[in-house]
């Protein structure tokens, strides 16, 4: 399948509510002199944008700061091989390439925490919207007084120097569209501002202010202020939780802390703090707690 040009205006669209976004604007806003982002495509349609800017920058085809955005995906995934499919224009489909080459590799992990930052605090500023965030990648938003998932965050290895990170967040998705009871969207959650345009401009400037302060602290999260950060944003911490790990192997615990390498420490009955690096986490009871900007 070959991508088209999403700006094209032979490209008719129909649903006057999702109107299609506007890639010259974009890139007009978004790659300056001396600024992250190199280049911004907009597609009309493909399977996945981070197969798509993988392989990309497998071929050497893509710099650091490319950004290609779909206004539908066919084949979207998320962590553990999971398909993420919404509406056309319903939402923000995007990925990122970035060459942290002078972090060292242990300290990538953070990346799609810093993501996770990036994307509630440009929300926050754009869309008037209070994002929580799930360890390690969800993005979560309030509607009718539940918890439900509006997005996702997927890292990927690009070649032996990248990283691409791809977002997928429900804008406009509606009550009759959602996948499952539990995904919500931003206009769901009573988002004063669902144009996606300033929404995408908003998270990739709030990304570029967050990637340039964790590099400029060599990665160091607690030096550029990121754990700190992620950490008053967690919905996860001080909630008991199940952790499934590899291996048919569970935990529960009272998540307590995100560690220095980003991993969650879960406080167990057994009076032993279990750092997780992977899995997918179930939140059991507890407290909620919320992004706020500083």
């Amino acid at each position: 399948m070959t991508p088209r040009d999403a700006s094209d205006p032979s490209n008719r669209w129909t649903d006057l509510d999702r109107p299609p976004l506007n890639a010259a604007a974009l890139r007009k806003a978004l790659v300056r002199e001396g600024g992250l982002w190199s280049e911004v495509h907009v597609v009309q349609r493909t399977g996945s944008t981070n197969s798509d800017l993988v392989a990309r920058a497998a071929e050497g085809r893509a710099t650091e700061g490319a950004v290609l955005v779909a206004e539908e995906q066919t084949a979207g995934r998320g962590r553990l091989d999971r398909q993420w499919t919404a509406p056309p224009r319903s939402g923000l489909f995007f990925s990122v390439l970035l060459r942290p080459a002078e972090i060292p590799v242990a300290r990538w992990g953070w990346l799609p925490l810093l993501t996770g930052v990036a994307v509630a605090t440009g929300l926050s500023r754009a869309a008037g919207v209070d994002t929580a965030l799930k360890w390690p990648n969800d993005l979560l938003v309030t509607v009718g007084g539940e918890e439900r998932k509006a997005g996702g965050i997927l890292a990927e290895r690009a070649a032996d120097d990248g990283v691409v990170i791809g977002v997928g967040l429900n804008v406009t998705l509606r009550e009759k569209e959602l996948p499952v009871p539990t995904a919500g969207s931003l206009a769901l959650a009573g988002a004063v501002n669902t144009d996606r345009d300033p929404l995408l401009r908003a998270v990739l400037r709030s990304l570029e202010e967050w990637y340039r302060r964790w590099r400029t602290a060599g990665g160091d999260p607690a030096a550029s202020g990121l754990q700190e950060t992620y950490a008053a944003g967690c919905a996860t911490l001080g909630r008991v939780v199940r952790a499934e790990l590899p291996g048919d192997r569970s935990i529960i615990g009272e998540a307590v802390a995100v560690d220095g390498d980003g991993r969650l420490v879960l406080a167990t009955a057994q009076g032993v703090q279990e750092p997780v690096g992977a899995g997918d986490i179930v939140h059991l009871r507890g407290v909620q707690s919320r992004f706020r900007e500083e």
